[in-house]
């Protein structure tokens, strides 16, 4: 019997076709994600797994902890305790990662950065988790799997593969304003003391009279900001691969403190409605030029932790834990992290996770949740395990709930993500990127782009190679001009064959 020639259809792990790969379930096509998407959780769940016991992303970070201190008053946006008056101080913890390679690698990579930073207040502990990056590759969580298997090793080789790397970012032109960041030189800082960090998701701010805007929170080093080149990267990878754990410890035990600014940007939801693009796409920016930054505090970091592995490697970061007065959005990638990130801590951590030092809150907690691994103090000791309750066990506090929020559509359906007026413009914002660096910084964009692109091969290589110049044609023509050139790839070369570029 001769082989069929049509390709596998693409099934859950019980068999079930699945009908759509890149989009999550969500009410309306700017509204939240539903629980109902069993694909997306299976899909997340299964990645959290794939890797014991180091993180499947980030494995490779540096810690410290620190304080945060506000230095203005942002009480008409928000009730949340921490920003009740300017002065406020609360302890907090940081760590800084690279993103795709494994514990053992070097953190001078051409990689983002993780920007993990968890604040202990009286109301609860806040995670902001986020990038030295204020946009990600892609919009949908049910992508993130797909991306960081591109960033991993190739199955056959077990080698990092600029062929399957390339071939997903051209058949993914949403990840188009990334990757520029990423092969501009804020791909290789100079350590972690030296770059700016991102919430880089939209969150909601709550005041006291149950108001809601968006936000976007802004961390910028005053440091000053301070990148490797290309070859200044790869050569310190060979002379210390840990190159940025070295300089953040060092300045803290010397006594020279790094330091941020803590920024917001803030929407209306008027505006997020007349706003040219969708203002929870993970993939675009809110230019400050309509939505300036406003200051509001400053976090130093002051203190190496005293055991690397119980602090650093157990901290546990999530951006579901917020508190009264500061929310989530309908952001679909924030959406699939609130899920996906306490999965993953509680496969590594196990159950209790939250209770090891570096992430339970100082100020304690209380609820019925008992047993299970590393169920760490008196387990809930003799009180009830259930609620209600007649023995005085913890109640609900409504005085914090949220205003309702309205959604985008009432019919559930997997969308599009890149339908819809500006939804599908992956090229306006790297364009403008290109365009704001200066002349040397444009130089060595394009020479990263060629070396990384350079390293494409295999049957495809011209297929994929022509699929991204596409895309670095529509950014900028001087861009693509210079990539091409820097390829020895004649841009006259027939276009017909190649498959369309948006997927």
């Amino acid at each position: 019997m001769e082989e069929s020639t049509q390709p596998k259809k693409l099934t859950t792990a019980a068999g079930r076709p699945i009908f759509d790969n890149q989009n999550s379930v969500s009410a309306g096509a700017r509204g939240p994600l539903l629980l109902q998407d069993y694909f997306l959780h299976e899909k997340l769940a299964h990645f959290n797994r794939e890797r014991i016991p180091e993180r499947v992303v980030h494995a490779k970070g540096s810690g410290a902890y620190g304080t945060f201190t506000v230095t203005h008053d942002i009480t008409h946006l928000t009730r949340a305790k921490l920003f009740s008056k300017v002065g406020n101080e609360c302890r907090m913890f940081a760590r800084f990662s690279t993103v795709g390679g494994e514990k053992g690698s070097a953190d001078t990579e051409r990689d983002p950065r993780g920007f993990a930073l968890k604040f202990y207040t009286e109301d609860g502990n806040w995670d902001l988790v986020g990038n030295n990056t204020p946009v990600f590759f892609v919009k949908d969580p049910v992508k993130f799997p797909d991306f960081i298997h591109t960033q991993k090793r190739e199955a056959r080789s077990n080698l990092k593969s600029p062929t399957m790397m390339w071939d997903f970012w051209s058949l993914n032109p949403e990840s188009l304003h990334q990757i520029t960041i990423l092969m501009s030189d804020r791909g290789t800082p100079y350590g972690y003391r030296h770059m700016h960090g991102y919430g880089s998701h939209t969150f909601s701010l709550i005041n006291a009279e149950n108001e809601r805007v968006w936000v976007k929170f802004h961390f910028r080093t005053e440091q000053g900001v301070k990148n490797f080149n290309n070859e200044d990267a790869i050569r310190m990878k060979g002379e210390d691969a840990d190159f940025a754990q070295h300089d953040l410890v060092a300045a803290i035990d010397n006594g020279n403190f790094p330091r941020w600014k803590m920024f917001i940007q803030v929407m209306t939801d008027e505006q997020a409605k007349t706003f040219r693009w969708n203002p929870f796409d993970l993939t675009k920016v809110w230019p400050q030029g309509e939505f300036p930054l406003h200051e509001v505090g400053v976090m130093e970091l002051n203190e190496v932790p005293v055991n690397y592995h119980a602090h650093v490697e157990q901290a546990a970061f999530s951006p579901a834990h917020v508190v009264d007065g500061i929310g989530y959005s309908p952001d679909k990638m924030l959406q699939g992290r609130i899920l996906s990130y306490p999965d993953a801590h509680r496969y590594r951590l196990g159950v209790n996770y939250e209770h090891l030092p570096v992430n339970a809150c100082p100020y304690g907690f209380s609820n019925y949740q008992r047993d299970g691994q590393m169920a760490l103090g008196d387990n809930g000791g003799p009180g009830p395990n259930y609620f209600p309750n007649s023995f005085d066990g913890p109640v609900e506090d409504k005085t914090v709930g949220e205003p309702a929020q309205e959604l985008d559509g009432l019919f559930a359906d997997r969308y599009d993500r890149n339908a819809g007026p500006g939804n599908d413009d992956h090229y306006t914002q790297a364009g403008n990127l290109f365009r704001l660096l200066d002349a040397q910084a444009q130089r060595n964009l394009i020479s990263n782009v060629v070396g990384s692109m350079s390293g494409i091969d295999g049957p495809k290589k011209d297929l994929i190679t022509q699929r991204q110049l596409c895309h670095w044609f529509r950014a900028d023509i001087r861009l693509g001009m210079a990539i091409a050139k820097g390829l020895g790839v004649d841009v006259e070369m027939p276009t017909e064959h190649i498959a369309a570029a948006t997927v």
